[in-house]
């Protein structure tokens, strides 16, 4: 039953194509609010945080309340989380993901991210008062985070690599971090406590952002992945004019035949979850009309119920993984969110927070 907030009655995208993803997620959610990637799959905090957005903007707001209880009652002593690395995981066979014990870091862009998830809940519901329950989490969190900010202003990707030769910034994780420190930032605001030295690190990272990949794809293999190309623009670091050359300048390398974006340039992969996040990049360039026919080809990746798969082999034109995360579902819940401005939070994702 849904619960959540809505600006109008109109029929949405979320109600009409997408309330089979809406219930995979409620579906794979465990009984203590955890949000795996699949069942018996692999947990991380971002991708439990982006499923319980998903939730919140479809109105599933107790489920999504569960998640965030979830964080708080498993957040470490030093204000991060112990996250999985699935995709480190082997496949069973050629379709299918193992089940086993993936390995498990604190990465700096995972730990971040609760503080986007629970300024979309403050603007999804108002609810002021649940959401000073958990600012102490988001505090510690980000934090955490800071404690790993380089003096170029660029953040290490983990704990563990920290000083060590796996240790490196990474393009897209902290562009994702950029924006879970203005979220950090405005929630601070909201309840009246000080953010300056956040606002410090935000400042510095943004500079580092705007300067080139040269401070973050050290190993030269940055240019590949889709979400390196499109999450400066997503971030907010990047201003509306620069975001807009910025997508087109690499566009037919990312989108073949505008039918949906691969995931790695030089695979035939397309995925649901790079898809959708071009879409709300799109959105934040103010690209409405190509963002709304890219989203028409997503539909295209769910099955017969209605339940998206992570994505295509073009070579073979086949689902591949034959896998249906809730990570996938719940980036396609966003998008659509953002495109039919239907949630209170709707455009969280896409506009400028600072």
């Amino acid at each position: 039953m849904m619960d959540g907030l809505f600006k109008t009655e109109e029929v949405t995208r979320i109600a009409t194509h997408l309330r089979p993803a809406v219930e995979r997620i409620l579906q794979i959610q465990s009984d203590s609010g955890a949000i795996a990637w699949f069942e018996n799959g692999a947990w991380d905090p971002w991708n439990h945080v982006e499923s319980a957005m998903a939730l919140c903007a479809a109105g599933e707001i107790s489920a999504a309340a569960r998640a965030y209880d979830f964080l708080a009652a498993h957040q470490l002593a030093d204000g991060a989380w112990f996250g999985e690395y699935g995709n480190a995981l082997p496949m069973v066979d050629r379709l299918f993901i193992s089940r086993e014990k993936a390995p498990a870091v604190r990465d700096t862009n995972f730990c971040a991210y609760p503080a986007v998830g629970i300024f979309h809940y403050l603007e999804q519901t108002g609810d002021l008062e649940r959401v000073r329950t958990w600012w102490p989490m988001v505090a510690r969190a980000l934090d955490f985070v800071l404690t790993l900010q380089r003096p170029d202003g660029t953040i290490s990707w983990s704990l563990e690599a920290w000083g060590s030769t796996e240790d490196a910034a990474l393009l897209a994780g902290n562009a994702s971090i950029l924006k879970s420190l203005a979220c950090g930032i405005g929630l601070a605001g909201a309840i009246g406590q000080s953010a300056e030295h956040r606002r410090n690190g935000y400042n510095a990272l943004r500079t580092a952002l705007r300067s080139g990949t040269l401070l973050f794809d050290r190993r030269g293999q940055g240019a590949r992945f889709a979400m390196d190309w499109y999450y400066p623009v997503l971030s907010g670091a990047l201003d509306a004019g620069r975001a807009r050359d910025h997508i087109f300048a690499r566009w037919n390398k990312f989108v073949p035949d505008d039918r949906g974006c691969l995931c790695v340039m030089d695979e035939p992969w397309i995925t649901a979850a790079e898809t959708a996040e071009l879409v709300l990049a799109l959105i934040a360039a103010d690209e409405i009309d190509r963002a709304d026919a890219l989203f028409t080809d997503l539909l295209d990746l769910r099955d017969e119920g209605g339940v998206f798969w992570m994505g295509r082999q073009t070579e073979e034109n086949i689902f591949w993984p034959q896998e249906q995360s809730s990570w996938t579902q719940a980036a396609v819940i966003l998008a659509a969110d953002a495109l039919d401005d239907t949630s209170s939070a709707s455009r969280l994702l896409t506009r400028p927070l600072l």
